[in-house]
């Protein structure tokens, strides 16, 4: 409870308070600066009040027996301010045993029954706060009636009218109060909610963020980390010259890994297309995983979202991948192809193939074409793998371009010699490649 508010009404079990109470309880975070501004008037108001009926006698023209107990009146209806109490009933008996004394001595105190009745609604039951009301209302009108000029209608409609003035603005408060407390509730609501919804969104992206991660060290540190482990086993029982060669690739994979490993800590664009556009960078990741493989270039390549692009250049590291390990392979292509609306890349091999949806013999549990088909449809694109045992593999992605992508400018490296380059070395190769394009399509 405030130190300005009243002390809070007793509750008597059975009891319904009347509905006026809220209008004068205690302050909190909830209440309207209206029922604020009300409870303090109450207040004021007794305090007014109580200052105009003793002025007389402060004055001289009235008897000064009542200045003591108006002063004690003062004291213990600020000490009801000032401090709660659970249980009101003896300082309200106080309060009002005080008052009567005051309304024996001097009828002018009539006038402090109004802050009165509110204390009574508010702190007594309802079938309590009616009848003092009342009872309050008629010690007005007796000690009116024994005031010069006697008992007239005035003097029995205005206390009359007062009371009933005090209930009905009680009532119509109260109407406040519960209106008050129903928009704080849901403004609680909205607020909880939305600290759910924040929580929620963090918890989502912290998610997210783990799972790209998880495909960006799968996709390039442990692919890498794995070549290095093959090329170190062929190096074991290849010739001195060969082993030398496979060396120095082991020491050029373990540097792109180390330039991944701080581009992670940096979270720039991957390395391969810092160096070069998307087709170039696909080129050499192509020569690089699988010696001998073929790279096809169709359409004329645009420049496309970087996410996009790097989505593609992993799904091609981690393709290539696996064909150097698992899919014994005479021939793999790898096709990219730009087409209206879509640009589509192909991986194609004629290794042992194996049935789409069985995992590793081993029983292992495997993350790579689930982590390609995350990074495309990611993008709105689809994945398709086509695959058999004995028959070889196809990847097949599909992102869709935007209207935003363009033709790469004059500046930027031209993809001619790819195709050149492409054509010169796909004897053989290209009819697997075009057909994988087909697929993908």
């Amino acid at each position: 409870m405030s130190r300005t508010s009243l002390p809070a009404p007793e509750t008597a079990p059975g009891h319904a308070r009347v509905p006026v109470r809220p209008a004068l309880a205690a302050g909190s975070g909830a209440e309207m600066p209206s029922l604020r501004l009300v409870r303090l008037a109450v207040h004021g108001a007794f305090y007014v009040l109580l200052a105009i009926a003793a002025g007389p006698a402060l004055a001289g023209t009235a008897p000064v027996a009542v200045l003591p107990p108006a002063a004690v009146l003062a004291a213990v209806h600020g000490l009801g301010i000032v401090r709660s109490a659970r249980r009101p009933g003896p300082w309200l008996a106080a309060v009002t045993a005080l008052w009567l004394l005051l309304l024996a001595l001097d009828h002018g105190f009539s006038y402090v029954a109004f802050p009165l009745f509110f204390l009574f609604l508010h702190a007594m039951p309802v079938r309590w706060a009616h009848p003092a009301v009342a009872a309050a209302t008629a010690a007005v009108v007796a000690a009116q009636a024994g005031a010069p000029g006697g008992l007239t209608a005035a003097k029995v409609i205005g206390p009359v009218a007062g009371a009933v003035v005090a209930i009905l603005t009680g009532y119509g408060y109260a109407a406040l109060y519960r209106e008050s407390r129903k928009r704080q509730q849901l403004i609680d609501d909205l607020l909880h909610t939305r600290d759910e919804l924040a929580a929620a969104q963090r918890e989502a992206g912290r998610l997210a963020e783990r799972q790209r991660l998880a495909r960006e060290i799968h996709d390039t540190l442990a692919q890498g980390l794995s070549s290095i482990v093959l090329l170190a086993r062929a190096a074991e029982t290849a010739s001195p010259e060969a082993a030398r060669a496979r060396m120095r690739e082991a020491g050029r994979t373990a540097a792109d890994n180390l330039a991944e490993a701080r581009r992670f800590v940096r979270a720039l664009t991957p390395p391969a297309l810092e160096e070069a556009p998307l087709p170039e960078a696909l080129r050499r990741v192509t020569e690089r995983t699988v010696p001998g493989a073929v790279f096809r270039l169709d359409g004329d390549p645009c420049a496309l979202p970087m996410e996009t692009e790097v989505a593609l250049l992993r799904l091609t590291q981690e393709a290539l991948a696996n064909v150097a390990r698992h899919a014994h392979a005479e021939r793999t292509a790898v096709t990219i192809a730009f087409l209206d609306g879509q640009v589509t890349l192909d991986v194609y091999d004629d290794g042992i193939g194996f049935t789409p949806g069985d995992g590793p013999a081993d029983g292992r549990r495997t993350f790579g074409l689930h982590g390609m088909r995350e990074r495309i449809a990611a993008l709105g694109g689809t994945l398709t793998v086509e695959s058999a045992p004995g028959e070889g593999t196809v990847i097949a992605a599909a992102v869709p371009v935007g209207p935003g992508s363009r033709p790469r400018d004059a500046a930027e490296p031209d993809p001619a010699p790819l195709r050149r380059s492409a054509t010169a070395a796909q004897s053989g190769g290209a009819g697997p490649a075009a057909g994988t394009k087909g697929a993908a399509a």
